[in-house]
């Protein structure tokens, strides 16, 4: 793997996005990944049901509830939480599979998992994506059309607790217009590969 200024790499950089839910971390991740093809993002692994349009594989890695619990105990995974009912983690293996290949990794986590991962891997660049509002955040979530109103209140409660957290990242962006969002992360991501 090559960097910008044409040298060969020896270790990637593991780049770590987190944002409430509904603030557009997926969509800004997907672009970047579509400008950075040489980057590789890092499916987490889930309990929870797919929805209609996610593809296992692809928007996660659908698992048992036993088989992520085995995984703990093993330790396999290099962050994990539960959130609402189900678990999210992160394998380690493919963190560090991809490193030491010279690979960049990009992980869209939450802040409980970000805390996990800066313990392990204290050079993780960090990045926080904030919505314009929280009354912004809160009609983004209701036109999902996904949420019931008392999963869509929880994940308001849970989105302020999260944003009280940003200081914890090294950038912070504030998605208020898609282009320019999608712009800064990748101007980020540029200055650091």
């Amino acid at each position: 793997m090559m960097n910008s200024k044409g040298m060969k790499r020896i270790r990637g950089h593991l780049f770590i996005i987190s944002a409430p839910s509904g603030a557009g971390k997926t969509t800004l991740a997907k672009a970047v990944l579509g400008r950075h093809g040489d980057m590789r993002y890092s499916v987490s692994y889930t309990t929870r049901k797919p929805r209609a349009t996610e593809q296992d594989g692809a928007d996660y890695h659908f698992i048992s509830k036993q088989d992520f619990e085995k995984g703990i105990k093993k330790g396999q995974w290099a962050e994990w939480a539960e959130v609402y009912g189900n678990y999210y983690g992160t394998s380690d293996q493919c963190i560090v599979n991809g490193l030491s290949s010279g690979r960049d990794i990009l992980l869209d986590i939450d802040v409980q998992g970000t805390i996990q991962i800066l313990k392990k891997y204290p050079d993780s660049i960090t990045i926080f994506i904030l919505p314009p509002s929280i009354k912004i955040l809160k009609k983004r979530l209701e036109m999902r059309g996904t949420d019931s109103p008392q999963v869509i209140d929880r994940r308001l409660a849970y989105a302020r607790h999260e944003m009280a957290q940003k200081n914890l990242y090294r950038h912070v962006i504030v998605n208020d217009n898609l282009s320019k969002a999608i712009e800064e992360l990748s101007a980020i991501i540029e200055k650091y590969r």
